[in-house]
């Protein structure tokens, strides 16, 4: 039998049974293999895929979607790769469509590199915004923030929910619950007794990516930024909202440098629901 073109081949939705193939991809593409975030994103959200009759994979993405079961306030789509050998066939338009019409009437966020806007651009996605990703070893130095920040506790658990759903703008609890087991560290700044801001830091490859950090105002927000580098010897990664100015700058005064940039874009609403203000950056760019 003749092989199919790749461009008909049927999408089916993936496991952790696919972990490696999704690993495989990502490293075929000139990505890291990141199998611990694949892990988190593939039981935490819902994952697609092409298989490729020769083995592995043709196509993969992750969509996380936020809000009630049965009618999600937000989807995020991440992840979104195709084999190199072969690309510029069509597979990567054919195969968003596919999954913004399976998402129906859920409105839809995604961060989209340069070389993928124009494809999401097509498809009907908009540019609301831009984060800045920042990477290198955090050096201390100069007045710190007066921010007082510990290890999180169980007890916590009730604050951080209702401090992210109202930053967030949507129901997380299915991502925030799973953050003490896929985090090296999970941490809370609190007024009073009250959850102000919490941030977490988690392995990828040799670095400790911050996120998500959530966060009453920037000097909070610098607080637990650097309680995190405290507590971990490896270089920090981080994707900060560019309309946080004054944190960019002082994480950049403190040895981390820029390595790009990504378009936040969005399908079927205008901005993003929440408070951008106390939103400093995602759990991962990949889950919105």
């Amino acid at each position: 039998m003749p092989t199919p073109f790749p461009a008909a081949l049927p999408i089916r939705r993936l496991t952790l049974r696919d972990l490696t193939a999704c690993a495989d991809l990502s490293e075929n593409r000139g990505w890291p293999r990141e199998e611990h975030k694949w892990g988190f994103l593939l039981t935490a959200g819902r994952g697609y895929g092409i298989d490729d009759p020769d083995g592995g994979l043709v196509a993969a993405c992750v969509v996380t979607e936020y809000g009630p079961r049965e009618r999600p306030d937000l989807g995020a789509i991440g992840m979104v790769l195709v084999a190199e050998r072969h690309a510029r066939q069509g597979i990567g338009r054919r195969f968003m469509r596919h999954i913004v019409s399976l998402l129906d009437t859920t409105p839809l966020t995604l961060h989209a590199t340069p070389y993928g806007r124009p494809l999401y651009e097509e498809i009907g996605f908009k540019a609301t915004g831009r984060a800045e990703m920042a990477s290198g070893r955090f050096t201390p130095g100069g007045a710190e923030p007066r921010v007082a920040t510990r290890a999180a506790t169980a007890e916590d658990l009730p604050g951080i929910l209702r401090l992210d759903e109202e930053v967030f703008g949507a129901d997380r609890t299915h991502i925030v619950t799973r953050l003490p087991a896929f985090a090296d560290q999970l941490r809370v700044a609190e007024d009073d007794g009250r959850v102000i801001g919490y941030a977490a830091a988690w392995p990828n490859m040799d670095t400790q990516v911050v996120g998500p950090l959530i966060a009453r105002d920037t000097d909070t927000a610098k607080a637990l930024l650097a309680s995190l580098a405290a507590h971990t010897d490896r270089p920090l990664r981080t994707d900060i909202d560019v309309r946080h100015e004054e944190l960019l700058d002082w994480v950049k005064e403190r040895g981390l440098t820029s390595v790009t940039f990504n378009t936040v874009m969005t399908y079927g609403i205008t901005e993003l629901p929440g408070d951008w203000t106390r939103r400093f950056a995602p759990v991962t760019v990949a889950a919105g």
